[in-house]
This record gives structure tokens, sequence and C-alpha cells, in this order.
């Protein structure tokens, strides 16, 4: 059976109006600036067998690459896996305050929610 894809963009191959410019496909260019943003670290259980896991979040935006790139210095940071999903960031094991130390040297304002 053949496969139908959607096309977000319509290919035109001639048109008759002098004034036609192509659409470009570069991104928006997003300029992080940490002081700006206070992000929320928060441990969570429910649902990973009993494993607790620091989960970062309230992100700005936008931000998706940064973050994950962040995700892979924060694992280094922390020597543990973890992952970015969503609008979060989730490493494995209790980090928060080593998270906290590591996100305020890099500029971010930091606070702690629930347990």
């Amino acid at each position: 059976m053949a496969k139908i894809t959607q096309k977000k963009d319509v290919n035109i191959v001639w048109t008759d109006d002098p004034d036609y410019k192509k659409p470009s496909k570069t991104k928006a260019v997003f300029e992080m600036i940490p002081s700006e943003h206070i992000l929320s670290i928060r441990p969570e259980k429910k649902g990973r067998g009993g494993k607790t896991v620091s989960v970062l979040y309230d992100f700005p935006v936008g931000s998706d690459d940064y973050f994950k790139k962040l995700t892979k210095k924060i694992k280094r940071e922390c020597g543990s896996g973890g992952t970015f999903k969503g609008q979060s960031i989730e490493i494995q094991g209790d980090h928060r305050e080593k998270l906290k130390l590591f996100l305020e040297k890099l500029g971010f304002k930091v606070k702690f929610t629930g347990g």
C-alpha cells in the first residue's frame, strides 16, 4: 500500500508572477539569556518503579535546541543518565543540589518545587 505524506510547504514548479520570491527555510534564531529565566527542579518517583528522578522544567518557549545541549552537559556534570522530554529534562537520581549549583554557575535562577 502506498504511503501518503503531507507537505507543509508547497513546491511551486512554475509561476508567471514576476514578484514571486521563494520562501526561505531558515529557522528563527533564539538567543538565550540565562539570567532572565527561572528554572524549577522537582523530584519524581511516580511511574518509575520507586526510583527517584530530578526533573527540570519551566523552560522558555522556542529554546529546545539550547536545552538539548544543556541536557548533555548536565548528565556529564551529575555523572548519570537522563533525557530531554517535551518541555522538561529528566536526570536519573536525586541530584537537585548539584543541578542548582551547576545552573547557577551558568547564570540561571533556580527554585525547588515538590518534595
